[in-house]
């Protein structure tokens, strides 16, 4: 039969691209982490690692294999989670990444609600508009908008239809005008908001079948998505922010949504984690009870 010593062993090689790394993270030797791969191979008949003096590879067996390692360690760690928190109490830590405007303006204040429900349980929480490396970063699960680039990650839905509005100050549009179709926007200013440096060169938009993309002209650029919606409520230009981060401001007048017929690709909303392992009975209390605050954080100013 399989070690699932050897499985874990496979998986975190393969996470931290060495052996090295395999060991350090199992405390073990890398002579050890290197024979349990072995081990394993010889009992599948297969290589799943191309070695190299510099680097490792999967093949496309270790490929296909990978994923059913990871979902029995999933499986293994969920039963052990299960028993420990039935007869310990929910309890433990959740180490939380989530982006600046959404982290401070909502997240935060749920979270206290959260602690009141579940006092035994530890939070700690990184704000930041660069995405938390999952792997190397002392970091459990993250908040993440949009599509997943790394189809290995785990994520658990929050917002799955979520997406972005564009919007205006009431004093912006006063002064400025109201762009009536996508190819006006190219006469404003525009808030620029480039998480992690990527420059964003245009906004894609959708009205049906109908796809277009508008360059962008603007003189504010930043990488924090907070102060890209303060700049648009101080009138500086028209921003395309999340519509969970803008849906209030609408809602109360301080912004303006344009251009309501066309709309932008989905943001999904999840909570991303970096292996199933890791989908522990707190981590799926978090994912529902954000669920519902989302939801209904939407519902209220929709309606």
């Amino acid at each position: 039969m399989t070690s699932f010593i050897d499985l874990e062993v496979f998986v975190r090689t393969v996470d931290g691209g060495s052996f090295s790394e395999a060991a350090r993270a199992l405390d073990i030797t890398p002579a050890a982490a290197s024979i349990a791969v072995k081990r394993l191979e010889q009992r599948l008949g297969v290589r799943l690692l191309v070695r190299s003096t510099r680097s490792l590879r999967l093949t496309e067996e270790g490929r296909r294999y990978l994923d059913s390692a990871r979902l029995a360690l999933g499986a293994l760690a969920e039963g052990e989670q299960a028993i420990r928190e039935k007869h310990q109490g929910l309890s433990g830590v959740l180490q939380i990444s989530a982006p600046s405007d959404f982290g401070r303006n909502l997240l935060l204040g749920w979270l206290d609600e959260f602690k009141l429900q579940h006092p035994h349980i530890q939070l700690q929480l990184l704000i930041n508009d660069r995405q938390a490396d999952l792997f190397r970063e002392p970091v459990d699960i993250a908040l993440r908008f949009g599509q997943l680039a790394d189809s290995s990650l785990v994520a658990l839905p929050i917002l799955p239809q979520h997406r972005r509005l564009i919007c205006a100050s009431p004093a912006y549009l006063q002064r400025y005008g109201v762009p009536q179709t996508p190819a006006e926007l190219a006469q404003h200013g525009i808030l620029i908001y480039q998480p992690s440096g990527r420059r964003q060169a245009e906004w894609r938009l959708w009205r049906g079948d109908e796809c277009i993309e508008v360059p962008l002209n603007g003189h504010y650029f930043t990488d924090d998505g907070e102060v890209a919606r303060r700049w648009a409520l101080a009138g500086h230009g028209i921003v395309r922010k999340s519509a969970i981060d803008v849906v209030a401001d609408i809602h109360a007048g301080r912004l303006v949504q344009l251009l309501p017929e066309w709309q932008s690709d989905a943001v999904p909303i999840s909570l991303v984690c970096p292996h199933r392992s890791q989908v522990s009975e707190r981590v799926r209390l978090l994912q529902r009870f954000l669920q519902q605050r989302c939801q209904g954080w939407m519902e209220h100013h929709l309606a």
